[in-house]
């Protein structure tokens, strides 16, 4: 039995978009669609009852959230089960453990109460450093949103690890009726004395190149070698890739502006906390003109 696609609501315009966007994504794969908010309104607001339901403010309110949410997935698609659950918890840790026992997680780019100007939530960018099993970030332009351009990207790396990312690229590619473009950044072993080895994107100066430095043919090598598992493995699919000289994190967001999904990998080392995320990655879930979706490898 397929795992469910688990989305994180709380009532904001960017959780109504992947709602929205996890509708279709549930109903492409014949998965069942579980919306999720959390909240910690027993610590805050365990004494103020709601005057029309008499129970707490903070539930009362979460538990109109799901329900509206639940009610906008029926109607997008009534052929998609949807459950839905308010839990009195932190969001982040919610989701995570969700997440365990879900085919992805969803997530909107921003949330309630998140700072005007912010290019990605804090609950979206640690779900998506820390989670386990995918995670798509539902961003980007609407001609893109719609899959109007009938491709989907992964972005190739050094890793054997990140054939995982190659792998989800494709399903989503055959579930989609898409093609699949795998694209593979690389740079020039010689530089110019004091060159730069990338170009940071505004508002990220800490980012840094993280494409390989090697002769083109060995990186067009590595790449065939990520695509002959996917052409045997699912032959329907109409699979191709190309290397482009330059920083990965550049390279993928140009790739990103026709695409209607861009799929990366992201290293999660074991016992390790924190962000994980590669720059090539955290470029994208902040300026990606198509949702994202990060998929994860242990090492």
């Amino acid at each position: 039995m397929e795992l469910p696609l688990v989305v994180g609501v709380d009532g904001s315009d960017s959780s109504l978009l992947a709602v929205d966007w996890a509708v279709d994504e549930a109903a492409r794969h014949g998965l069942s669609l579980r919306l999720v908010h959390a909240s910690m309104w027993e610590r805050y607001e365990r004494a103020r009852p709601s005057f029309t339901t008499g129970r707490p403010a903070g539930e009362a309110l979460a538990q109109h959230i799901v329900a509206s949410c639940a009610e906008r997935a029926r109607l997008r698609d009534p052929e998609v089960k949807v459950s839905a659950d308010a839990v009195a918890a932190d969001a982040v840790s919610t989701l995570l453990r969700a997440g365990s026992e879900a085919f992805a997680l969803v997530t909107g780019v921003h949330g309630r109460g998140e700072v005007a100007g912010l290019l990605l939530g804090s609950v979206s960018l640690t779900v998506a450093a820390r989670a386990m099993c995918p995670v798509i970030v539902v961003r980007g332009q609407e001609r893109n949103l719609r899959g109007s351009f009938g491709r989907v990207v992964v972005g190739v790396g050094d890793s054997t690890g990140g054939t995982g990312a190659v792998r989800f690229a494709a399903r989503e590619a055959e579930a989609r009726g898409s093609s699949l473009i795998a694209v593979r950044a690389w740079r020039s072993p010689v530089h110019e004395p004091g060159a730069p080895l990338a170009e940071s994107v505004p508002g990220d100066p800490r980012l840094s190149a993280d494409a390989a430095e090697a002769p083109e043919e060995q990186v067009s090598a590595t790449l065939d070698d990520a695509l002959r598992a996917v052409v045997r493995e699912r032959p329907r699919v109409d699979a191709g890739g190309r290397t482009v000289e330059g920083p990965a994190h550049r390279v993928l967001l140009e790739a990103s502006a026709d695409a209607d999904l861009i799929v990366v990998g992201a290293r999660r080392r074991h016992g390790q906390f924190g962000l994980q995320l590669g720059s090539a990655a955290h470029c994208l879930l902040h300026h990606s003109a198509c949702p994202v979706a990060v998929v994860p490898h242990r090492l």
